[in-house]
This record gives C-alpha cells, sequence and structure tokens, in this order.
C-alpha cells in the first residue's frame, strides 16, 4: 500500500497533477545557494572597486605630470622658478606648483591628495588612491621613479606602479 501511494504521488508529480509550484524545502535550498554566491562575489567586487580608485590616482598623477612638463616648458626648462627677464605679471613667472598645474589641466582639482612639489631640474607628484595608497612620480634629473606607499598592495606592484 505504501508503495502504491508513492508511486501515484510520483506519478502526479511527474505529470504535473496537483502539487504545483515549490515546496519550501526547495525554495530554503536555491536561497542559500545564493547566499553563498554572494559571500563569494561580493569580496571580490569591493576588491575591484579599490582598484579602479587605485587606477583613477594613477590617471591624475600621469595628467600631473604632462602639466609639470607643459608648465616646465612654458617657463624655459625649470620647474621651480620662472623664466629670465620675465616681466612680473606674466604667466611663465612663478613656480609649476599644484596651482599652476590646475590652470593647466583643470581636472586634477577633483584629484583626491593631489600635490605637486617643484625642485630645481626636478618635482614630486602625488595623488591618494583608495584606503590609503600614494602614487608619486619623482624625476631627478632625467630620471623618473613611481613609487607607492604600500607596495604589494591595491594597484601598487612591489618595484613602483610605473614599471
Amino acid at each position: 500500500m505504501f508503495l502504491q501511494n508513492l508511486r501515484a504521488k510520483v506519478g502526479a508529480r511527474l505529470n504535473g497533477d496537483r502539487e504545483a509550484g515549490f515546496t519550501l524545502i526547495e525554495l530554503l535550498v536555491v536561497m542559500l545557494i545564493l547566499g553563498i554566491l554572494a559571500a563569494i562575489a561580493l569580496p571580490a567586487f569591493f576588491n575591484q572597486k579599490s582598484k579602479a580608485s587605485d587606477a583613477k590616482a594613477k590617471e591624475y598623477a600621469h595628467s600631473a605630470q604632462v602639466a609639470m612638463e607643459t608648465c616646465s616648458t612654458e617657463r624655459g626648462g625649470v620647474y621651480s622658478e620662472g623664466t629670465p627677464g620675465a616681466e612680473p605679471g606674466d604667466p611663465a613667472v612663478g613656480a609649476c606648483d599644484a596651482a599652476a598645474l590646475e590652470v593647466i589641466e583643470p581636472t586634477l582639482s577633483s584629484a583626491t591628495g593631489f600635490d605637486a612639489t617643484p625642485e630645481g631640474t626636478g618635482y614630486t607628484i602625488s595623488v591618494e588612491g583608495a584606503e590609503g595608497h600614494t602614487f608619486e612620480i619623482v624625476r631627478t634629473g632625467g630620471e623618473l621613479e613611481f613609487p607607492c606607499s604600500e607596495e604589494g598592495q591595491g594597484g601598487c606592484p612591489v618595484g613602483g606602479w610605473g614599471e
């Protein structure tokens, strides 16, 4: 008798008679699977968001580097002082600091923690990324270095970010 009832229920289930829909157990299993997938995917998403913020900071640093070279060209090839013999009030007078670079490249005003320090024939540019990462471009003479605050984390590989 039990076997006949079981066979009847299975047959009815397969034929689509009665018992249409999902059972509570089936719904709970699906919810559990979705929860596990979300637990796996969310940390990866947050890591990508951090890397995207670091990439944006690197982009700002590069834009500042181009603006710094433009500023230097306008000032006779130096970064920290104006063109020799220029009249006061001439745009070619003054150092290529953060304010001067923002005039050349207005998008730099939205960079987080942006700073530019001219030093004779060189300069240091720094921009903050996500989670306190700082990306720099340092020019000393003709050499460029690309250090970052926490190598091996976020968007900063070991050896600097410009390698």
